[in-house]
């Protein structure tokens, strides 16, 4: 149930490439102060998921 929630929260995620140093930056609307900052794409997601899992 708890996967579920935060894969439906997950596909509502913002990505946007940082133009000062080339890294990803995402967060979900909803969530206040889930967010991430990666050096990929793959990483940026893989932490805001790890990020909802945590709240």
């Amino acid at each position: 149930m708890l996967t579920a929630y935060i894969d439906a929260a997950m596909r509502k995620a913002t990505y946007d490439i940082l133009p000062d140093d080339g890294t990803y930056y995402g967060e979900t609307p909803g969530f206040q102060g889930v967010w991430a900052n990666e050096a990929t794409l793959e990483a940026c997601r893989e932490e805001s998921k790890s990020a909802l899992g945590d709240r």
